[in-house]
């Protein structure tokens, strides 16, 4: 298989882990250059065209609420989960949870 289709399936996977890994890190007020900073310092680097669409997606889904604030430099929008995005975010992560005990049973040859 060629590198750039293992890239691309790479991508995939990377994909389909980055709303929760946003979610997972809204739980505290962030804005969006501490956002990626936070995520790239657990593994997760995500560029500002995917991560700014990203929240504004969210929000308009109802999962978080931003307000602009001004503290010592320009103005920021700052985001955080509301209640939806709470609930969404233990819903994902149960399901994460049992996707990762699944997986890893497949990969080790355990699951029959």
């Amino acid at each position: 298989m060629s590198e750039t289709a293992v890239s691309k399936l790479e991508l995939e996977l990377r994909r389909g882990a980055l709303v929760l890994a946003v979610l997972s890190r809204l739980r505290d007020v962030q804005y969006g250059y501490s956002l990626r900073h936070a995520l790239a310092a657990r593994g997760m680097p995500i560029e500002e065209g995917t991560l700014y669409p990203l929240l504004r997606r969210l929000e308009g889904q109802g999962l978080l609420d931003s307000e602009w604030r001004i503290e010592d430099g320009p103005p920021r929008r700052y985001y955080r989960l509301n209640t939806a995005g709470e609930t969404l975010l233990a819903d994902l992560t149960a399901t994460w949870n049992a996707l990762v005990g699944t997986m890893a049973g497949l990969l080790e040859g355990d699951v029959p």
